[in-house]
């Protein structure tokens, strides 16, 4: 190849007479064409980076013109192209100059088809989370349940993509993917079995983001503990109790409980019982379920239900009230109870009816004399003290 070169290019040739080194031939080819090969490298290097910094700089311009996404994928994949990328281009495109040995030309091979696959692994990657964000934003607020969704699907997203570089860069540097597969299926029987808890808890985590029993951000309560989801990841969900300090749960226990979601609660049934002392007039106490029920309605953000005399208590006429606060928020639920406590109390004492609180009276049935004296001294004065 050398000689061919120098039939062609006679300046070279004859440059080359005067520095008779540069003809020294080293791993089969001529010194002066391993030099040439680097700079050729070299030059494609900086010519690729220029060229694509100034094509990412022209999309970016044009992408910020159109409201489409598509096109603000492709400056960010491209912007994700690494240098060692484009060094490994321009030393391939170089190195086809030089007259390689079969085993030379073996490893400028395999070197090409990692480098690629790589790129296009990242270049993938980069696409799928640029996505992902983008959708993120977009259902932050119309949608905020599917986000766990999208967080499941970014996993399985990226397993699969780099599976699939994986499985397409053995096959292009020769191995048999099949009889590889295969053995992987037997060896991957064996590694279920022994990592049986952390895949059931990945699956967990995957039916968690497509069926969404809760979402981050959700009050829940499960078994004795309760606070708001913080984060679903793949093994353990993260809840932030009310006092503050941060409850794990693994996945897959946490599926197998009871989970009470507060968040998805549209309103709050609340029901509670007041009475009042037994020296109420009849009159007021058929008035006492219309001043509930007055009372109720007159507060914001609540629905009356219902007000009923219930029963006879051991110390009081008991009342039973129901009514919906028409909000999931548990402050506005306690801004209500208030203000109807308040408001009762207030037309309760405008009316002079009591509250009645845990009382009881003792009647003393007064004895004869000679049963007081069948008895000691003593135990008659106890018995009177009683």
């Amino acid at each position: 190849m050398s000689e061919r070169v120098i039939t062609i290019f006679d300046p070279l040739a004859r440059l080359l007479d005067h520095l008779p080194f540069l003809n020294a031939e080293v791993a089969g080819n001529a010194v002066w064409l391993w030099f040439a090969t680097l700079a050729i490298a070299v030059v494609a290097y900086v010519a690729l980076r220029i060229l694509l910094k100034l094509l990412a700089t022209r999309l970016e311009r044009l992408a910020g013109r159109t409201v489409t996404f598509a096109d603000d994928i492709l400056v960010g994949v491209l912007r994700t192209t690494k240098r060692f990328s484009l060094a490994v281009l321009a030393l391939l495109a170089a190195s086809l100059l030089l007259d390689l040995t079969d085993n030379a030309a073996d490893a400028r091979r395999w070197l090409g088809v990692i480098a690629l696959t790589l790129q296009v692994g990242l270049w993938g990657q980069r696409a799928i989370s640029l996505w992902l964000d983008h959708q993120r934003d977009r259902l932050l607020e119309s949608d905020p349940g599917s986000l766990t969704t999208l967080q499941g699907l970014s996993y399985v997203a990226r397993l699969a993509l780099w599976s699939a570089m994986l499985l397409l860069m053995l096959e292009n540097l020769g191995f048999d993917v099949g009889a590889l597969l295969a053995g992987l299926g037997i060896g991957g029987i064996a590694v279920a079995l022994a990592l049986q808890n952390v895949l059931g808890d990945l699956f967990a985590s995957l039916s968690i983001a497509l069926d969404k029993p809760f979402v981050t951000g959700d009050f829940i309560i499960v078994g004795d503990e309760m606070g708001t989801v913080s984060r679903v990841g793949l093994k353990t969900t993260r809840v932030t109790s009310l006092s503050g300090e941060q409850l794990v749960f693994s996945n897959s226990d946490l599926l197998s409980s009871r989970i009470r979601n507060y968040k998805r609660m549209e309103e709050r049934r609340t029901a509670f019982s007041i009475g009042v002392v037994y020296q109420t007039p009849v009159e007021h106490l058929e008035e006492i379920p219309g001043i509930i029920r007055r009372v109720i309605e007159e507060t914001s953000e609540t629905r009356f239900d219902r007000a009923h005399f219930k029963a006879f208590g051991d110390s009081a006429y008991l009342f039973e009230i129901v009514y919906y606060v028409l909000s999931a928020d548990y402050a506005v639920f306690m801004d209500c109870q208030q203000h109807i406590n308040l408001e009762l109390c207030r037309q309760f004492e405008e009316r002079g009816i009591e509250f009645a609180y845990p009382t009881r009276t003792l009647h003393i049935a007064p004895q004869t004399g000679p049963a007081l004296l069948a008895v000691g001294k003593d135990e008659a004065l106890d018995q009177l003290s009683a």
